[in-house]
C-alpha cells in the first residue's frame, strides 16, 4: 500500500471512531456493544499511539475515564443481592457511571474530530504542494464537506478554523486556483466553503489575493468548466458590493460580460452562470460599476443571448431557460431592486437600458417585445 493510501486509510479510521463514540454518547451501542469496545481499545493502545501528541492529551484522559466508568457498570451489575436498598443503589450507582460514559464519549467524538481536522488540512496542503492531483481531489472534497456540514450544524467551530489557518489552507489553495482539471475546479469550491464558514476571516485573503484574478481568467478561458463561475457567483453572494468594487477596480467586468455572448458551442454551459454573475453584479454594483457594464455593451450581449436561446435554447432546465430568454428583463429588475444605486440613479439607469434596447434591438418586434417586458418585468 501506497503512503497516501495509508493516510486516508488513517484518516477513515479516525471517523470511524468519531462515529464510535458519537453512537456510545447516544445510548445506540449497549453496555458491551462493538463501539464502545473500539473506544476501549483505543484506550488501551493509548500510551502507544496517543502519548506523543501534547494535542492528544485531552483524549488520553476522556478515554481513561470510559474505561473507569465502563468498569463501575460492569463491577456493579451483580450488586442485586443486597436487598432493596442494596439494589436500588447499585442502579443509581450504574446510571450515574452510564451517564457518565455518554459525556465522555461525546468529547471524545469532539476531540477525535479536532485529530481528523488536523490530519486533512495537513495531508491536503501536502498533497497540493506536493502536485498530488488525485489525492487533492479527494481532500478538497473531504474540506468542503466538512466545512459546508461544520456551517450547517449552526455552531461555529472554531478548533477546525484553527487547523485551517496553522496548516495555511487557504494559501495552499488559492495557489493552485486556475489549474487544469478537477484540482483547480476543487480549489474553487473549497475557497468559497472556507468564505461561507467564515467571512471575517476570509474575505481580506479573497479580495486582497490572486483569488479573484484567477477565477476570472479561468471562467473566460475557452472550454473551461463552470465551476470557476459558480465560486465567483457565491464569493459575490457572499462579499456582496466589496467583491463587485474589486472586480470593477481590478478591470475584470469586461470578461465577465464578454461571456454571455461566446460561440454556442464553448458557453453552453456557462451561459445561465455568466448571467446569473452578471445580474448579482448588478444588483449590489453602485453607479460607476453599472456605467462599466453597460459601456461594454451588456444590453446588446443580453439580447444577443435571448435571440440564441430562441433559436436554440442553451440548456434543457426550464428555470435556466426561462431566465435567459428573458434576460434583459431581469437586468433591469435586479438594477431597480439593488443595493447599489440611490432611487435617483435607480431611475435614471432604467431610461438608459431602455435606450440601448433601441439601439441594439434586430427588428422592431423585437424592440416592442424587450421593452415591454423591462417596462412591466421591472413594476413589483
Amino acid at each position: 500500500m501506497e503512503e497516501g493510501e495509508r493516510d486516508d486509510g488513517f484518516l477513515q479510521v479516525l471517523r470511524a471512531l468519531r462515529d464510535a463514540a458519537r453512537s456510545v454518547e447516544c445510548g445506540e451501542d449497549g453496555e458491551d456493544g462493538p463501539a464502545l469496545r473500539a473506544l476501549l481499545a483505543l484506550e488501551a493502545g493509548a500510551d502507544d499511539l496517543l502519548a506523543g501528541d501534547p494535542e492528544l492529551h485531552p483524549l488520553c484522559r476522556l478515554l481513561a475515564t470510559i474505561r473507569a466508568l465502563s468498569s463501575c457498570v460492569r463491577s456493579t451489575a451483580g450488586d442485586e443481592g443486597g436487598g432493596v436498598v442494596g439494589g436500588l443503589r447499585a442502579r443509581c450507582r450504574r446510571c450515574k457511571a452510564r451517564r457518565g460514559i455518554a459525556r465522555a464519549a461525546g468529547g471524545v467524538a469532539a476531540e477525535i474530530q479536532a485529530w481528523a481536522d488536523r490530519e486533512l488540512a495537513a495531508r491536503l496542503v501536502a498533497a497540493l504542494r506536493e502536485q498530488d492531483n488525485a489525492r487533492a481531489r479527494a481532500l478538497l472534497a473531504e474540506l468542503e464537506a466538512r466545512l459546508l456540514g461544520a456551517g450547517a450544524a449552526g455552531r461555529f467551530d472554531a478548533r477546525l478554523q484553527d487547523a485551517v489557518l496553522r496548516h495555511g489552507v487557504f494559501g495552499a489553495v488559492e495557489a493552485r486556483l486556475g489549474d487544469p482539471g478537477g484540482v483547480g475546479d476543487g480549489c474553487a469550491a473549497a475557497a468559497l466553503a472556507l468564505v461561507r464558514f467564515n467571512r471575517d476571516v476570509f474575505v481580506g485573503p479573497v479580495l486582497m489575493g490572486r483569488a479573484v484574478g484567477a477565477l476570472v481568467s479561468t471562467a473566460a478561458a475557452s472550454h473551461a468548466s463552470p465551476a470557476a463561475l459558480r465560486a465567483l457567483n457565491g464569493l459575490v453572494a457572499a462579499i456582496r458590493t466589496p467583491l463587485v468594487d474589486e472586480l470593477h477596480a481590478r478591470g475584470e467586468l469586461p470578461r465577465l460580460v464578454a461571456l454571455l455572448c461566446a460561440p454556442a458551442d464553448q458557453n453552453s454551459a456557462r451561459a445561465p452562470a455568466a448571467l446569473e454573475l452578471c445580474l448579482r453584479v448588478a444588483y449590489y454594483g453602485r453607479r460607476e460599476v453599472l456605467d462599466a457594464l453597460l459601456a461594454e455593451g451588456l444590453v446588446k450581449r443580453l439580447l444577443c443571448l435571448q435571440r440564441t436561446v430562441a433559436e436554440d435554447a442553451y440548456t434543457t432546465d426550464e428555470d435556466e431557460q426561462q431566465s435567459v430568454a428573458s434576460a434583459v428583463a431581469c437586468f433591469a429588475m435586479q438594477v431597480e431592486a439593488g443595493q447599489g444605486l440611490r432611487p435617483r440613479e435607480k431611475r435614471a439607469a432604467k431610461l438608459e437600458i431602455l435606450r440601448r434596447v433601441r439601439e441594439a434591438a434586430a427588428s422592431p418586434a423585437e424592440e416592442a417585445a424587450v421593452l415591454t417586458s423591462v417596462l412591466w418585468g421591472a413594476t413589483p
